[in-house]
């Protein structure tokens, strides 16, 4: 579920913009949906449940990650200088690059 929190929790995550800006683009393009974003590509409820907010990604889930499709990066700000945005299991994820702490998620829903 999208979080209702304030746009700077935790001074790294998506502001209500951004994710207006996924909502757009996934309106845009939901019949032509990369790789990670496509129904099929849903995690099964084990994986599911390993995907949390201040977790770690788990190797599991790391393999089923997918750069953020260019078109939809381009919408958004740049991420913090340690971070990257994937798609995972129809989730898009910021992340940092060196821990692999997640620190937010957009659910597609």
């Amino acid at each position: 579920k999208d979080h209702d929190d304030k746009d700077d929790r935790r001074g790294y995550g998506f502001a209500s913009h951004d994710r207006d800006e996924i909502r757009v683009w996934y309106g845009e393009n939901y019949r032509h949906l990369p790789p990670g974003l496509a129904k099929r590509d849903r995690l099964p409820p084990g994986l599911e449940r390993q995907l949390v907010i201040r977790g770690t990604l788990p190797p599991g889930l790391e393999r089923r990650a997918y750069p953020v499709p260019v078109e939809l990066e381009r919408r958004l700000p740049p991420p913090p200088r340690d971070c990257e945005r994937l798609v995972i299991g129809g989730h898009i994820v910021l992340m940092n690059r060196q821990t692999k702490v997640v620190l937010d998620i957009f659910h597609f829903e």
